[in-house]
Parts: structure tokens; C-alpha cells; sequence
């Protein structure tokens, strides 16, 4: 397929080596790249983002062929696979680079993320509030080399089997 017609999507869930992992194993997903937005430093690197000293977020850039999944799919999947209602943490993952945040791409996607958070909402889906933000994409800023495919290259290292695997495994359910 030509990568020009393909959309994308940006989303923030915790660590991105999570999101990728999930994301790499949807059908019409066809690349998923970590990286940081939020921020409109263009010094976006691991170091800086994790020292909260950026307002990046880490996220992923899915990349998608919209006649396979939809754009309400990938949100499902994104709300499915990390916890929406605690803020700027997914586990033992704290700091506003791990927040709960949409990025959306055009005017469509905004809505149609405000629509699915607030069905999220009315069906009680979720204990407590949703967290997540919707915010503008401005700026997208790939990861260093060594975040990419991080799971697949690292599934002995011990964050992948306690935390990634974890999460792949219920998700693969």
C-alpha cells in the first residue's frame, strides 16, 4: 500500500515500548513508531523527556489504513489497553511524560475522540473520571533508535515480561 494514503494516529498511554507492543499487533495498523509530542521543543530526546523538564508525552504514531480499522477502533484498543483515569501515570510510570492524551490529527478525529470519551463517560465504563486529554498534534518527534520495536527486540529484559507481556497477553485475549 502507499505509505501517502495512509492516516495516523497519536496516542499517549504510559511507557510507548506498551503502546507499540499493542498497537504492532493490530490488523490494519501497518507501522507504529515511538516518539515524544506535546512539546514544541525540538530537542525532544529520552533523557529530557523523562527528566519532566519537556511537557513531551511519549507516544506512539500509528499509522493505519482507515478501509481495515477505523479511527473509533484504534480508540477503542487505546482505551481498552491502559488505565484513562489516573493522571500522568500508568503503573509505576509517573510524570506527565506518561499521561493519557489523544493528539489528534484534523478536526474529525477531535470529535470523534470528544464522542467516544463522553460515551466512555455516560456508560460508566470506567469507576472513575477519564483523564485523558485531546489535544492538537503539532509536532511529532521519533524516538531514539533503540525505543523502536523495543518489545520484539527485548521480550527477555525484565520490563517487558512483568509489565509489556502482561498487558499483550490480556489484550490478545
Amino acid at each position: 500500500m502507499d505509505q501517502n494514503k495512509l492516516e495516523s494516529a497519536v496516542f499517549g498511554a504510559g511507557c510507548f515500548w506498551c503502546v507499540e507492543a499493542i498497537f504492532l499487533k493490530v490488523q490494519g495498523v501497518k507501522s507504529v513508531v515511538s516518539g515524544y509530542s506535546g512539546d514544541s521543543s525540538e530537542n525532544a530526546n529520552y533523557k529530557a523527556v523523562c527528566s519532566g523538564s519537556t511537557s513531551h508525552a511519549e507516544v506512539c504514531k500509528v499509522s493505519f489504513d482507515s478501509k481495515e480499522i477505523s479511527f473509533q477502533d484504534l480508540l477503542r484498543i487505546f482505551f481498552e489497553t491502559h488505565d484513562p483515569t489516573t493522571l500522568n501515570r500508568q503503573g509505576a510510570d509517573v510524570g506527565t511524560q506518561y499521561r493519557s492524551v489523544i493528539f489528534y490529527a484534523s478536526e474529525d478525529q477531535k470529535k470523534i475522540s470528544e464522542k467516544f470519551i463522553e460515551s466512555l463517560e455516560e456508560k460508566k465504563v470506567f469507576s472513575d473520571p477519564i483523564v485523558t486529554t485531546i489535544e492538537p498534534l503539532s509536532d511529532f518527534y521519533k524516538a531514539e533508535d533503540y525505543h523502536q520495536n523495543y518489545y520484539e527486540l527485548n521480550k527477555n529484559q525484565p520490563y517487558c515480561q512483568i509489565v509489556i507481556k502482561k498487558k499483550l497477553d490480556k489484550f490478545l485475549i
